[in-house]
């Protein structure tokens, strides 16, 4: 079944959620019509490969033409007009920048996954359901109606001013008219009459004058109200949850809110400022005793202009989190000497700013870090933002050519020395630019989130499990000294993340049971999620007892072993994996013989093994576990293969599979069968060339169970040794024993 299939079957809540991530930017007609071609491309790596991308692009153009010369024959004109529209879009969009559209259904995908995998969740995880909060959710349209309110008053507040210059130029005729007459002719009551009507009207100036900047006042008050409170704690949450997605959580939306937010916001100041500035005007052609205009103006300008420098302050985001392209779901991972990208956006949307804000990148700029390594960026680390680069317009940069790299310290110090490890080792890239706009100059900074840098591939499973804790304990961006004293975490936020690494890497999350074996892996005990704390030394630091590896190596070597061999037979479910040896057996011993399941080894690294049940003719139950499978093995045939060809030689040299059934009950070709790479008797014929031709071969792997009878079968088990020895090791040793050694060196190890 595809993903998009598996979708369509879930919950009207989870269909809400897939709802909220298809826009115009990716219209879910294209999802759904080509829902097989979509799954089959590798749009994760075509996000990080132009050529790749503008293949995909071109391809993807093509289908969306045969879908549009289909439904022309069936004259469907909704569907038409809406394909028309969606080709216009690809076309016009992403032409310039195809890695953004590869990008954008890469996190399409992902998310999908996210939602399938948290729908099979008995109960929504504590850090998921924070993040869509019901008070959040009415937070934001609160702040959006509030911003759309501020824009109307503003606006409204322009008219006021347009009716006051009108009526202070209505004023200033009559009165220049008046002083315009001889002196016999201002003593004539006529005369008399229009002073005393220009007096009620500089009346009315004072009054609308007074009224004006009272409402600029509530203006300004309400835009601060707004930014200290509401606006504030709205870019604090993206902030957040731009944080869990990077570290496999739900995707964070909502920037193109606080964008519009943003920019409503900057326009309506704008206005105030000019409605202030056009004041200023007024008050030089007229002023009076008790005018307003020269006590309150300087103060609400002053006002004005400190909301401005913070609204663009705080406007001045990462959109998108350092990452190597190589590793695009390991962000924050830096590894010296290859490029990644970074990508920021200006929240104040403004024509005039389009190419006229160059960002410079630095990295650890006063900041002091806990490590002795020093870094210098090297490739263009200056760059002007603008709105033609991205997809939906926004006003941004994104350096795709950046490199780390290492400075060479002072004779007599080594570079990695420090408190830390290296994958414990903090550190900051800056950005910094200055925005010059109507008389205003500010400067801005912004930080990405702490990176950790690492100078061989082999540290990346470390420095990940760093940035891991990071983000889960922390909402602080630039706390690059955390590591001097982790904090412990909640083991239910723990496992909810441990579950997300699943989900957004190889595609399917973990459900209660699997993430009640890693809980007891963790703490030894059964414990409850809620209350326990889990130090990251236990984490990632201490070895697992009685083994020469941590619990994050332990899993991470899960991790790429499904994603580089059993990744659709993890995708389709059947693979539970993470169960201890005495529950596999509780759940195996009243079953039929022949059930089996499929469980990750807890003694090997990147190892898989499968556990079968049988009955002996007494009618007990015996449990058999193959040798673990590692990634050397699993390169040479594939797994699917390996489960339809297993044998095992009993002691009757009969060899036959003893997988029949996947537990609990399916058939085992009903499962796998779609994963077998060929049929067993599908081998290569002979060539025809005489002589030269070869008996086909297949590679079947086989186990021997050795016999536990007391007594051998035939002659040729005898052991090749005198019977004064023989007797020697039939006083020490059971003859079970003796057989076993005995055929050590012509059977592969079985595991029980």
């Amino acid at each position: 079944m595809s993903q998009w299939s598996q979708v369509q079957q879930l919950e009207i809540k989870f269909l809400e959620q897939v709802d909220q991530f298809y826009d115009d930017n990716f219209p879910m007609e294209i999802r759904h019509l080509l829902a097989q071609w979509i799954e089959s491309q590798d749009w994760e790596a075509a996000a990080n490969n132009e050529a790749m991308a503008m293949i995909l692009l071109q391809n993807l153009i093509i289908q969306v033409d045969e879908q549009l010369d289909r439904v022309s024959q069936e004259k469907n004109l909704l569907l038409i007009h809406n394909l028309k529209r969606v080709r216009k879009l690809l076309q016009g969009k992403y032409h310039g920048n195809p890695m953004h559209i590869a990008v954008i259904i890469s996190n399409c995908l992902r998310e999908e996954r996210r939602i399938l995998a948290a729908a099979s969740m008995p109960v929504q995880g504590p850090l998921e359901k924070s993040l869509q909060n019901s008070v959040v959710s009415e937070r934001q349209r609160n702040v959006e109606h509030k911003v759309s309110a501020i824009k109307n008053s503003a606006q409204m507040t322009d008219q006021d001013v347009k009716y006051l210059e009108d009526l202070q130029e209505e004023f200033d005729f009559r009165y220049k008219t008046i002083q315009s007459l001889e002196q016999n002719d201002k003593n004539s009551t006529l005369i008399k009459q229009e002073m005393l009507a220009l007096q009620a009207m500089l009346n009315t100036l004072d009054y609308k004058r007074k009224e004006v900047l009272s409402k600029i006042g509530r203006v300004i008050h309400e835009i601060d109200m707004l930014m200290s409170n509401m606006l504030t704690e709205e870019l604090l949450d993206w902030k957040r949850r731009q944080q869990i997605a990077c570290i496999g959580g739900p995707l964070h939306g909502g920037l193109d809110q606080l964008q519009n937010c943003f920019t409503l916001l900057a326009e309506s100041l704008f206005q105030v400022r000019r409605q202030l500035e056009k004041l200023d005007e007024l008050l030089i052609r007229l002023t009076y005793d008790g005018d307003p205009i020269p006590v309150q103006r300087p103060q609400l300008l002053e006002k004005v202009n400190f909301l401005l420098y913070n609204l663009f302050r705080n406007s001045f985001v990462v959109e998108r989190q350092p990452c190597m392209p190589t590793h695009p779901q390991r962000p924050m991972v830096l590894k010296t000497l290859i490029q990644f990208t970074v990508k920021l956006r200006l929240l104040i949307k403004l024509p005039e700013l389009n190419y006229q804000i160059r960002v410079k990148a630095t990295i650890d700029k006063n900041v002091s870090t806990v490590s002795n390594r020093r870094f210098v960026l090297c490739g263009t680390h200056v760059k002007a933002m603008n709105m033609d680069e991205s997809a939906n317009g926004s006003l941004s940069v994104e350096f795709r050519h950046l490199q780390p790299k290492e400075m060479k310290t002072s004779a007599g110090s080594k570079g990695n020395e420090g408190p830390h490890m290296v994958t414990e080792e903090l550190h900051s890239i800056s950005f910094e630019t200055q925005v010059c706009l109507y008389g205003l100059t500010i400067n801005l900074e912004t930080s990405s989130l702490p990176v950790v840098m690492i100078s061989n591939v082999s540290q990346l499973p470390n420095a990940w499990a760093s940035i891991i804790w990071y983000n889960l304990s922390t909402n602080d961006p630039q706390n690059l000294s955390f590591f001097n004293n982790p904090p412990a975490a909640t083991l239910s936020q723990l496992l909810e993340v441990l579950s997300w690494q699943f989900s957004s890497y190889v595609g399917r999350g973990l459900n209660s049971e699997q993430l009640n074996m890693l809980a007891e892996k963790l703490t030894g005990q059964q414990v409850s999620y809620n209350d326990y704390q889990l130090s990251w030394a236990k984490f990632c630091k201490e070895h697992l007892p009685g083994k020469s590896f941590t619990f994050w190596v332990w899993l991470e070597a899960i991790l790429d072993l499904i994603k580089k061999h059993i990744l659709p037979l993890w995708i389709d479910g059947y693979i539970m994996g993470f169960v201890s040896k005495e529950k596999e057996r509780i759940l195996l011993k009243d079953k039929t013989p022949g059930t089996f399941l499929l469980r990750f080894s807890e003694s090997n690294l990147g190892g898989i093994t499968f556990t079968w049940v049988d009955q002996l003719e007494n009618g007990d139950v015996t449990f058999h576990s193959v040798e673990p499978y590692n990634k050397g093995r699993l390169s040479a045939l594939p797994f699917a293969d390996i489960l339809r060809d297993y044998k095992v030689i009993m002691a009757d040299n009969v060899p036959e599979n003893p997988l029949k059934y996947l537990y609990p009950d399916i058939p085992k070709d009903k499962a796998f069968g779609k994963h077998y790479s060929c049929q067993p008797n599908e081998v290569s014929k002979p060539s025809d060339g005489g002589g030269k031709g070869y008996v086909p071969s297949v590679f079947i792997p086989v186990s021997k169970i050795l016999n536990d009878s007391t007594e051998p079968h035939s002659p040729s088990d005898l052991l090749p040794m005198s019977p004064s020895v023989y007797a020697v090791l039939r006083e020490h040793l059971s003859p079970t024993a003796i057989e076993t050694a005995a055929g050590i060196n012509e059977t592969s190890a079985m595991k029980t």
